[in-house]
C-alpha cells in the first residue's frame, strides 16, 4: 500500500484516531508543520469507536471513517493484529480480546501459547494498517514485521505480545552473533527501527511529507 487516489489539496488539520497525545506529539513532530494534528479528545470525541469489521484493515477504515463521518474532520487511524500461520491467522483482528473483552495481555499471551503447545511451526508476523481518510477518500499505509512464536515468554519492555513474539529482523545496533531476541527484550528505540508500527507510521509520514 498506499491504496486508493491521491488527495491533491492541502492538509492544515488532521486527527490522529488515539486519545494518547504522546503519540499524537510524536507524530506532529515528523509532518510538515502546517499540518496540525489534533487527538480525539481535542475534537471532542468521548465515546469508544466502534471496532465490528472481520478484518484488520477493516477495523482501521471503520474508526478513520467514524470521526470523518460524524466529526466532519480528516483522519487517520490504526489497528494491529498478530497473525499466527498454524493458527489459521488467528488471533489476528482479535488479538486484543483473545481471551476475553478484559483485553487482559497476559491471559491472550497464555492462550497463544497453549494452542501452540507441539506444534513446530511456529510463524507468525506483526501486521499494522493505517488509514488515512481525506475529504471521503481513503489510502492505506501498511507495515509487517515477521517472525517466530516462542515457547516462553521472554522480557519485560513492551506490550501485547511482545513477550512471545521474536522478530526475524534485528535492529542494527544488536551485536553479531546474539541470539533470536522478543520484542519485549529490545528497547524502545531498537524496536522502533524495525516494528510494524513503525514500518506502518514511517510510510504516513512519508505521504505526508509529500503532500505538502
Amino acid at each position: 500500500m498506499p491504496t486508493g487516489s491521491s488527495f491533491p489539496q492541502m492538509l492544515t488539520q488532521l486527527v490522529f484516531a488515539t486519545a494518547n497525545k504522546n503519540k499524537v506529539a510524536e507524530i506532529q513532530a515528523l509532518i510538515p508543520s502546517h499540518i496540525q494534528l489534533l487527538s480525539l479528545g481535542e475534537i471532542g470525541v468521548t465515546e469508544d469507536i466502534p471496532e465490528t469489521q472481520p478484518t484488520i484493515e477493516g477495523n482501521a477504515s471503520q474508526k478513520a471513517f467514524y470521526v470523518y463521518e460524524k466529526y466532519h474532520k480528516n483522519c487517520f487511524a490504526d489497528d494491529t493484529g498478530l497473525e499466527i500461520e498454524a493458527l489459521d491467522n488467528r488471533p489476528g483482528v482479535l488479538s486484543a480480546r483473545y481471551a476475553g473483552e478484559a483485553k487482559n495481555a497476559d491471559d491472550n499471551m497464555k492462550k497463544i501459547l497453549h494452542e501452540m503447545q507441539g506444534i513446530t511451526n511456529r510463524k507468525a508476523r506483526f501486521k499494522t494498517v493505517i488509514s488515512l481518510v481525506i475529504d471521503g477518500r481513503e489510502l492505506q499505509f501498511e507495515g509487517i514485521v515477521n517472525g517466530t512464536i516462542l515457547t516462553e515468554k521472554r522480557g519485560t519492555k513492551g506490550f501485547g505480545y511482545d513477550p512471545v513474539f521474536a522478530p526475524d529482523i534485528f535492529p542494527l545496533s544488536l551485536e553479531e552473533g546474539v541470539g533470536q531476541r522478543s520484542f519485549a527484550e529490545m528497547d524502545l528505540s531498537e524496536k522502533n527501527k524495525i516494528s510494524h508500527r513503525a514500518l506502518a507510521v514511517n510510510k504516513l509520514v512519508e505521504y505526508l511529507n509529500r503532500l505538502g
